[in-house]
C-alpha cells in the first residue's frame, strides 16, 4: 500500500502537464474523448480519475467511471483509442489510472457537442484543436503512396529561413514563398511528414521549426 500510495502521490505532485490530466469525475463521455484523442495524437499520457484539479484525492465514486471512459474511447473517438487501466487504493479512496499510449494511427478525432469530428493535441496542460497542417501531415504519413515533393523552391526557402530563424507561422511562410493557402499547407505538411520540420504551439498559435540533430 505504501508503495502504491507513493507512486500516485508522486504523480499528483507533478500536476497537470503534457502527459497528465486530473479528473474529479467522469460525467460526459464526449468531453473525456477529447483528452483521450489529445494524448493519442501527441506523446501519450495518463488520466487520473478521482483527483481534483488542485491535486486532492477525492476517489472514484462508482464503477460507471470506467464504462464511460470505455464509451468515450469506442464511440466518441475515431478511430477508437486503445488504453490500459490500473486501480489504486489510497487511504481507502480509489484512484483510476487511465494510460493512453501515443498512437501510430493519427489522426484520432473526437465527436464534439455540435456533432463534428475534430482532432485534438496536448499542449502543456490543455487540449487544443489540431491545425490543418498537422492533419494533412498525419494523413500523408498514413498514405501508401508516401510523400512526393513536386515544387522544391518553396521548401528551399522554408529551410533556409529556419536555418536563420527559430520559427515561422503559416501566414509568414505563405508570404515568404509567395504561395497560395492550400499549397502552403501541403508544403508544410510534406516537410513535417518527412521529418524535416516540426509543429509547435506558441502564444496561442501554431508555428513551424526546423528539427535539429
Amino acid at each position: 500500500m505504501k508503495k502504491n500510495a507513493h507512486y500516485i502521490e508522486e504523480l499528483i505532485e507533478q500536476g497537470e502537464n503534457l502527459h497528465q490530466d486530473f479528473k474529479f469525475a467522469i460525467n460526459d463521455s464526449k468531453k473525456i474523448a477529447r483528452s483521450l484523442v489529445a494524448f493519442s495524437n501527441t506523446k501519450g499520457g495518463r488520466l487520473l480519475i478521482g483527483v481534483k484539479d488542485n491535486g486532492t484525492i477525492a476517489g472514484v465514486r462508482t464503477d460507471e467511471e470506467y464504462y464511460m471512459i470505455e464509451a468515450a474511447a469506442e464511440i466518441y473517438c475515431k478511430p477508437p483509442i486503445n488504453f490500459q487501466t490500473k486501480d489504486w487504493n489510497i487511504s481507502g479512496k480509489k484512484v483510476l489510472e487511465i494510460i493512453i499510449p501515443e498512437s501510430n494511427a493519427k489522426p484520432h478525432m473526437a465527436l464534439t457537442d455540435d456533432k463534428k469530428w475534430m482532432a485534438f493535441i496536448r499542449v502543456a496542460d490543455e487540449n487544443i484543436i489540431a491545425s490543418s497542417v498537422l492533419l494533412k501531415a498525419w494523413q500523408k504519413k498514413q498514405s501508401e503512396t508516401g510523400v512526393k515533393i513536386r515544387d522544391v523552391e518553396p521548401g528551399k526557402k522554408l529551410l533556409m529561413y529556419l536555418h536563420e530563424n527559430e520559427v515561422i507561422s503559416l501566414s509568414g511562410f505563405l508570404k515568404l514563398a509567395k504561395t497560395p493557402y492550400r499549397h502552403g499547407i501541403n508544403i508544410l505538411a510534406d516537410y513535417i511528414a518527412l521529418g524535416l520540420i516540426d509543429s509547435d504551439y506558441i502564444d496561442k498559435k501554431f508555428v513551424y521549426k526546423a528539427i535539429k540533430d
